[in-house]
């Protein structure tokens, strides 16, 4: 079975609807798919119906947003209630303050030379509450700015360089505790992406284990090949179950497409493994 359970739509920072979304999965050969929307999960019914439209095996799931040793930190969560109401009201909590945040940051691009950033995000929206670093990035590639997203996080928008603007998401503990209270599986999103050191990642292993975490993302559109072998060899060491997912978030603007995307290595539990 070829799973994908990471991918957004236009709902978090996405560029198409979450019934497009499973199109193209289904057309990149998935059968069984996850939408995991930022920190939003307004998506996931008509994701729901399109999926099981086009033969697709669906799960309900979302990316939380957790901020972990001063860094953001991605947490999905797999087969979750997307109703319950705890994980609806925290998810709410967390995308409070995003609007605030963009302000800031475009007035921080306005001051190096890139003025109406703010407004021209917006164009990329599809929902006001989650306008993110990803809708900025669209913009500065549509004026010439830069010639991709990823040369825009190279120069703008992280850490010490303009458009930079902290911002203090949920806890890992209650990231973990409204997945779980939704009947989900928490997995640490592209684990690979985060600037820690070993010991640091150890440490956020630990930790979210000891919460009830269970797996991490080892195959996915975030790491380089090197790294699904360090992945999975971290997975067999801390047994974890092992996640896959492209990252989907718009044609041709990830790494990997989802009919590119290689299957786990082997020796892993993958994540689905008592879901059929």
């Amino acid at each position: 079975m070829k799973a994908d359970l990471h991918s957004h739509s236009n709902v978090s920072d996405g560029v198409l609807a979450p019934a497009a979304v499973a199109a193209y999965a289904r057309k990149g050969g998935v059968d069984l798919w996850a939408l995991t929307d930022h920190d939003e999960v307004g998506g996931i019914k008509a994701a729901r119906k399109a999926a099981g439209e086009l033969g697709m095996r669906f799960v309900a799931g979302v990316e939380i947003s957790v901020t972990w040793a001063n860094e953001t930190v991605h947490i999905v969560g797999l087969q979750i209630d997307e109703d319950n109401p705890a994980l609806v009201a925290g998810l709410a909590a967390t995308r409070n303050g995003r609007q605030a945040r963009a302000m800031e940051i475009g007035a921080q691009l306005a001051s190096a030379g890139i003025p109406g950033a703010y407004e021209g995000a917006l164009r990329y929206v599809g929902n006001p509450d989650l306008i993110s670093r990803t809708h900025f990035a669209r913009y500065l590639v549509e004026i010439g700015a830069c010639g991709s997203t990823s040369e825009v996080f190279r120069k703008y928008l992280t850490e010490g360089k303009p458009g930079y603007v902290p911002h203090r998401w949920a806890t890992l503990a209650d990231a973990v505790g409204w997945i779980r209270g939704a009947g989900g599986i928490p997995v640490i999103a592209h684990p690979g992406r985060y600037p820690f050191s070993d010991t640091a990642e150890g440490a956020l292993f630990d930790e979210f284990r000891q919460l009830g975490g269970k797996a991490i993302e080892v195959v996915t559109g975030s790491h380089t090949p090197d790294q699904y072998q360090t992945y999975a060899e971290l997975a067999r060491r801390y047994g974890f179950l092992a996640s896959r997912g492209t990252d989907f978030h718009a044609p041709g603007e990830a790494r990997v497409e989802f009919a590119e995307l290689p299957p786990l290595p082997n020796g892993l539990t993958p994540v689905w493994h008592d879901w059929v």
